[in-house]
């Protein structure tokens, strides 16, 4: 079972902050194998969703952001589970939680995502439909996806 907090930058403890970096790190960086600059400037705008187990160690995480901040709408990025965890159905559990975040603390329905493409029955089983055409971001296959 995940706890799950949602707090704004200002609210991260120096360990949640760690904690929440290190997982982007070993998902973004290290397990996919993509040099790219996860410290991108927009962490102080977003709402952290953090999913934390039993154990107190933070393994699933998104964040979010109000329309205008990064989309023209609403949105939630930087999905990451832990691969020990996966199995758990912990994606679903922190995309909901974000999803239930958007449109309680921004009072907004319409999220954007930008998918990665093997990942596009797992968004829309949570109601995101694919938009456009597919693009490669920092060499990884994409598609943006809105739910509305």
């Amino acid at each position: 079972m995940l706890d799950i907090k949602v707090k704004k930058f200002n609210e991260l403890s120096i360990q949640e902050l760690y904690s929440l970096l290190k997982l982007r790190s070993e998902i973004f960086v290290v397990e996919q194998d993509c040099v790219y600059q996860d410290l991108d400037g927009k962490d102080a705008k977003a709402l952290h969703v953090i999913g934390i187990n039993n154990n107190n160690e933070v393994v699933a995480y998104t964040r979010i952001f109000k329309p205008g901040d990064y989309f023209d709408i609403a949105s939630i990025g930087r999905v990451a589970v832990h691969k020990d965890y996966r199995k758990y159905g912990y994606g679903k559990d922190i995309m909901q939680a974000s999803i239930n975040a958007v449109n309680e603390k921004f009072k907004e329905q319409q999220i954007k995502i930008s998918a990665q493409t093997y990942l596009d029955k797992f968004y829309t089983e949570l109601g995101f439909k694919a938009i456009g055409e597919g693009y490669l971001e920092d060499g990884i296959p994409h598609i943006q996806m809105v739910k509305k």
